[in-house]
């Protein structure tokens, strides 16, 4: 987790398996639970004053739907994180990808697990294509544009 602002956070897929999620692992059923843990987190976070914004792998529709149904149209924003799965596997620090090739990780999205693109999301970034920088730079100018923050938060 990380604090964007005084009133924002990020909570990154990584942190949250270390503890909230630390039971579950890659099958079907866990990345369903994941999302969901996630969803009811993030709704207990609004309804107490705080933007979060998160950073998963969701690679279920129906996943998808069911967190945004949790929330009002205006404090959802889906983000796409648009990437190739070469561009994906070649910035695997660690190893998941290769593992997931050699099948000692089983179920791994965009390998041996599906991942439904997002079909009407408020925002696609290219993260193959645009830097660090300027995919950052999309958010935040969607984050202004819908008055979720300033830019004396950021």
């Amino acid at each position: 987790m990380h604090q964007l602002g005084s009133r924002t956070f990020v909570f990154d897929g990584d942190n949250v398996r270390h503890g909230l999620c630390s039971d579950l692992g890659f099958s079907d059923e866990d990345r369903v639970e994941n999302i969901r843990r996630i969803g009811e987190m993030t709704k207990l976070f609004l309804d107490a004053g705080v933007i979060s914004l998160t950073a998963f792998i969701s690679p279920f529709q129906k996943d998808r739907e069911r967190v945004r149904s949790l929330f009002s149209n205006e404090d959802f924003l889906e983000i796409y994180c648009k990437c190739t799965l070469e561009t994906c596997e070649t910035r695997d620090v660690k190893g998941l990808y290769k593992r997931a090739r050699t099948g000692e990780i089983k179920e791994f999205t965009g390998i041996s697990s599906p991942y439904e693109e997002p079909e009407n999301p408020e925002l696609i970034i290219e993260t193959d294509i645009l830097s660090l920088e300027d995919s950052v730079k999309k958010v935040l100018d969607l984050l202004r544009e819908r008055r979720i923050i300033r830019d004396d938060q950021v």
